[in-house]
């Protein structure tokens, strides 16, 4: 825990490019979703972008770091709870030594130790944890202008519980494990006309040179090395206007 906070704020320089970054997508009054927040370093750049914000979690100690730092902002709520295809309850995987790649995709855990960086990692508890769809999650805040997934792996099934085509959406890929990536994509291209561009893990920096179309975006993204970095993909409607470079 101590160091997903590190993580999360020790740079001051990382938070200001990252709310930069987000002022792309959000103004101030905007709702955003941060799915998966974890230690909550979205959360504060969202905010920063003077953005309200939806910050889902299922792990009990990052909701009790989440409420401990953002309680008392009333712009701010939290959802103790997973988000999938149904509701209900779901199995959390918990890896205590690095908590951050907890996850409920339990056949995800071994397709990424392909992945070096994964091969130390051990997810030695489990924790039954309430789970809602992304659908109800708007029923009970708002639609949201924004929406960030970062679930370990469980981004499709975040997708399916969703009927409907937001204005944006980001959700996280690791090269090694692509294919599940691609059908994010493809999901998303079933609820709506969207175009899309990815960006290095913590980069804020675009990793392709302009918008693409679902077909577009996939070819790219099947060309990725799995020896590359993970990053994010981002989606916007395509009757919206683009965020500017």
């Amino acid at each position: 825990m101590a160091r997903s906070l590190a993580w999360s704020y020790g740079s001051p320089a990382r938070l200001r490019s990252m709310a930069a970054f987000y002022r792309r997508f959000l103004a101030p009054g905007d709702l955003a979703f941060d799915v998966g927040s974890h230690a909550g370093n979205r959360v504060r750049a969202f905010r920063r972008t003077g953005a309200r914000v939806v910050a889902v979690e299922p792990q009990p100690d990052f909701v009790t770091v989440l409420r401990l730092l953002y309680g008392r902002d009333r712009d701010v709520v939290v959802e103790p709870c997973a988000v999938g295809r149904e509701p209900g309850e779901a199995r959390l995987y918990l890896s205590t030594r690095t908590p951050t790649v907890s996850t409920l995709a339990g056949s995800w855990m071994n397709e990424v130790r392909r992945d070096a960086t994964f091969g130390g990692v051990d997810w030695d508890e489990q924790v039954v944890v309430p789970v809602r769809t992304l659908d109800e999650v708007i029923d009970r805040h708002g639609e949201p202008r924004f929406c960030k997934i970062d679930v370990e792996g469980f981004e499709l099934e975040v997708l399916q519980g969703l009927s409907r085509p937001l204005g944006a959406v980001s959700f996280e890929y690791i090269p090694v494990v692509m294919d599940r990536t691609v059908r994010c994509v493809g999901r998303l291209a079933e609820l709506g006309d969207y175009r899309f561009r990815f960006s290095r893990v913590e980069s804020f920096e675009w990793a392709t040179p302009g918008w693409l179309d679902a077909a577009g975006v996939t070819e790219v993204l099947r060309g990725v090395s799995p020896q590359e970095r993970p990053g994010d993909v981002y989606a916007v409607r395509a009757d919206l206007p683009l965020p500017a470079p």
